[in-house]
């Protein structure tokens, strides 16, 4: 624990990032998570055995963490932003029954042809999300 906490310190000193208390565990939360939490997940993550954090901080460490590029924004759904911090390209599939979120590794999907954009169009990039249903909830 104590290698790991070191480690979240390491990086958000290399990333320029004053470290925090509350920063820090809202990194450290991230990185063990893989469910792609919102911030309101998060803030209840933290503040569940004594309050930590608020809502805006939480807000204000994940805008720091994402401006530096050690999270990002996931939007699988309208109007819920969810926060993750493996930031290396990556897919998602989203469960229709339950909600699950899960990593799709880069290669399995073929990459779309972005040159049939509309004329003009400058992509920057793209992710996918695959819907369907998770084997638990397939059984």
């Amino acid at each position: 624990m104590e290698q790991q906490a070191s480690k979240i310190i390491k990086v958000l000193k290399s990333s320029k990032l004053r470290v925090t208390p509350q920063r820090f565990a809202v990194y450290a939360n991230l990185l063990g998570r893989t469910d792609h939490p919102t911030a309101e997940q998060i803030l209840q993550d933290l503040n569940q055995h004594s309050p930590i954090s608020s809502q805006a901080t939480v807000y204000s460490c994940l805008q720091a963490l994402q401006e530096v590029g050690l999270v990002r924004q996931v939007l699988l759904e309208e109007g819920i932003c969810r926060y993750d911090a493996n930031v290396q390209p990556h897919h998602h599939f989203r469960c229709q029954t339950c909600g699950a979120i899960e990593d799709l590794a880069w290669d399995i999907l073929q990459s779309p042809n972005l040159e049939k954009l509309r004329p003009g169009t400058r992509p920057q990039g793209y992710e996918l999300t695959v819907y369907g249903i998770c084997a638990e909830c397939a059984h």
